[in-house]
């Protein structure tokens, strides 16, 4: 039985509640291009089932104005979109007013005193994550995860495993070792299609998505004075994520 060395996390609603973030900054993209798109949080939330920025505006196109003629070739003119939109979410994340969820910090820190090595796996920009990291988490917290795998360094996007599979090789870890943190379906079945046992904390778009196959599912991570809720598994004892009860999600799901 192998012992759990290695954390893995996603970062857009996982780390942060960053998602509605994301929408308005795609919103005033739309606007300064002079476009009267307009994503309400219902539309959005059928967005996210697409993951990654440019393929989500492909969709929307494709899906409520096949009838849209951009003004140049369709992929530059996404590519264009998408970099003003980059650029509109990093400078409001480096307000540093970034909601962190309940836990993660925390979980964070635990992790780091008790040896276990940490790992990002995300479909967002690299941008995206450097910002949320440097101006809401500390200015070296890049630091704290060996490896950053983020945005097109990879073939396929989640739900394909892909940038789960890119981490672990660049880690030099097995599946069996580690344990994934996500909040979405898409996440998660990327997460597992990887091998990983997952525990996901639901996120402020994803609370009515399909999590069969997580080993707990969560509302937050929680903390000591803000324990969590059980949506699925069985926590035991514990009313707040601490490094003792991943490592007995880990161990229990190898025992299964």
């Amino acid at each position: 039985m192998s012992s759990l060395t290695t954390l893995l996390f996603d970062v857009d609603g996982t780390l942060a509640e960053t998602e509605e973030t994301h929408r308005q900054s795609f919103n005033k993209a739309f606007q300064q291009a002079g476009l009267d798109w307009e994503w309400s949080p219902e539309l959005y939330s059928e967005l996210l089932k697409v993951t990654g920025g440019k393929e989500r505006i492909r969709h929307f196109l494709e899906t409520r104005l096949p009838e849209f003629e951009p003004p140049m070739n369709l992929d530059e003119y996404i590519a264009g979109l998408h970099a003003a939109k980059t650029d509109i979410y990093t400078s409001t994340v480096a307000s540093g007013q970034m909601p962190i969820r309940p836990g993660v910090r925390r979980v964070l820190e635990e992790a780091r005193r008790a040896g276990l090595r940490l790992a990002i796996a995300t479909t967002t920009t690299p941008a995206n994550v450097a910002s949320l990291l440097q101006y809401n988490f500390a200015p070296d917290a890049e630091d704290w995860f060996e490896v950053i795998g983020a945005g097109a360094v990879v073939p396929e996007k989640k739900p394909a495993p892909d940038i789960y599979h890119y981490v672990m090789e660049k880690l030099g870890v097995e599946p069996a070792e580690c344990l994934a943190f996500e909040d979405s379906e898409n996440g998660l079945r990327s997460a597992l299609a990887a091998g990983l046992r997952t525990l996901v904390t639901t996120s402020q778009y994803t609370g009515d998505q399909n999590f069969e196959g997580a080993v707990l599912v969560l509302d937050h991570l929680g903390e000591p004075d803000r324990p969590f809720r059980v949506l699925s598994g069985d926590a035991g004892d514990h009313d707040y994520t601490t490094v003792d009860l991943l490592r007995e999600l880990h161990g229990r799901s190898q025992s299964q």
